[in-house]
């Protein structure tokens, strides 16, 4: 297995591995490239944008999928993404653990999705939890959603909430920590939420 199958099987590494400063410095120098070369091209150039997207995310950005730079992702091999995917600008992914972005999630501006932890006890190794944004889920400006959280299909995270559990589907949530305030589709009763 590779280091980046290591770790989404739950093995925790340390950053001096020669593995992993091999495979996974590899990848997010790959990355830091594209990422740079595509913050750097001019709006109006969407073409060019749409070409480098492609090659940083390995043909993913199809059938509407789009960020809009800028936008960082660390290690584009551990994401997948399905159609129809938007992200707004200022997209940050630390993406070790897998990342999986269903179709027609939107993203607004400024979004953190973290997949890796440091052990406590010694920071110097990582551990990491796989993220999953299910079909439809709407995702407020400056969410931080954090290692080992599912967000439910249709779920809706309101700006500037930090997700450290999962969403269920067609819930709305807000917070730090994230909680359930209502969900989609609930009938009002005397006034107040049923």
């Amino acid at each position: 297995m590779n280091v980046f199958e290591r770790l989404q099987s739950g093995e925790k590494i340390d950053i001096r591995d020669e593995d992993y400063q091999r495979e996974a410095h590899g990848e997010m120098d790959r990355c830091r490239q594209l990422c740079y070369e595509i913050n750097s091209t001019p709006p109006k150039d969407k073409e060019r944008i749409v070409e480098l997207e492609n090659e940083l995310l390995d043909g993913q950005m199809k059938d509407g999928t789009f960020f809009t730079p800028p936008f960082q992702v660390d290690l584009a091999n551990c994401l997948k993404l399905g159609k129809n995917v938007f992200a707004n600008h200022g997209l940050t992914v630390m993406s070790l653990g897998g990342i999986e972005i269903e179709d027609g999630v939107m993203l607004g501006p400024e979004v953190g999705l973290f997949t890796v932890n440091h052990e406590p006890e010694n920071i110097r190794v990582l551990m990491t939890k796989k993220i999953h944004i299910k079909k439809n889920a709407w995702i407020g400006a400056r969410v931080n959603i954090l290692p080992g959280v599912t967000i439910g299909e249709n779920a809706i995270v309101g700006t500037a909430s930090v997700v450290t559990k999962d969403v269920p589907d067609n819930a709305v949530v807000v917070g730090n920590p994230a909680r359930i305030v209502k969900y989609i589709g609930q009938e009002k009763t005397d006034g107040k939420q049923s």
